[in-house]
């Protein structure tokens, strides 16, 4: 949160606790985009890269899990900063999960690049590329406390869905037409499963931004079905 304190250590910790929360986001960002490329390119290569370093993030997940409890524990925060941290702990999960979901796309990468190219996988790279931004723009309103952008990541998700949808559609035709296709269409299928749930975890983020700075839970709002 933009609060100043006359603790400038403490200050200083909530700093550091933000930057970790934005370097991970950006290791996962990097994470989807690969796996998607890998994909796209057939690159198995790359794919094995994303897979190994997720490592990294899973690092990130208990290291910054552990300053958040070392800031309650030693500080006791209260009001906005204890928002701040209660929110931060379960922001760190999602992105934990985000890249879990970057590494199973690899691993159908992996697969995909051992067969015969199936079709043209441009829908699939406009998936990754909204829930990439969705993403971003859910860590830029954490960290500027900014439930409008919040807000923006909940409208956009309807996009994503959409266009998931259709990418589940054109692969369910393609596997009644082709039965040759079936095992290649559904890796494809579940790889753009993979990106719309990553775009829910990116909703996830947002929702808790909001709940963050107005302390309104908007979770469950929207109708799904």
């Amino acid at each position: 949160m933009a609060k100043t304190h006359i603790d400038k250590s403490y200050e200083a910790e909530l700093g550091a606790l933000r930057e970790q929360l934005l370097e991970m986001g950006g290791l996962v960002e990097a994470a989807i985009a690969g796996s998607v490329r890998a994909v796209v390119e057939r690159d198995a290569v790359l794919a094995d890269l994303v897979i190994r370093k997720d490592k990294t993030v899973n690092r990130m997940e208990v290291d910054i899990d552990g300053a958040c409890r070392r800031i309650l524990a030693l500080r006791q925060p209260a009001a906005s900063d204890l928002r701040f941290i209660t929110t931060a702990l379960k922001i760190v999960t999602d992105l934990e999960r985000m890249g879990d979901l970057a590494v199973n796309i690899a691993r159908r990468a992996v697969d995909l690049a051992q067969a015969p190219a199936l079709q043209p996988l441009h829908d699939l790279g406009r998936l990754a590329a909204l829930s990439e931004a969705a993403l971003a723009k859910a860590l830029d309103a954490f960290v500027t406390a900014d439930p409008v952008k919040a807000e923006e990541v909940l409208e956009a998700d309807d996009h994503l869905d959409a266009l998931y949808l259709k990418i589940f559609n054109h692969l369910l035709t393609t596997m009644m037409e082709d039965p040759r296709t079936i095992r290649r269409a559904t890796s494809l299928m579940f790889s753009a499963k993979h990106l719309e749930r990553f775009g829910d975890h990116a909703t996830n983020l947002a929702e808790m931004v909001i709940f963050m700075v107005r302390g309104t839970d908007v979770r469950h709002s929207k109708n799904k079905a």
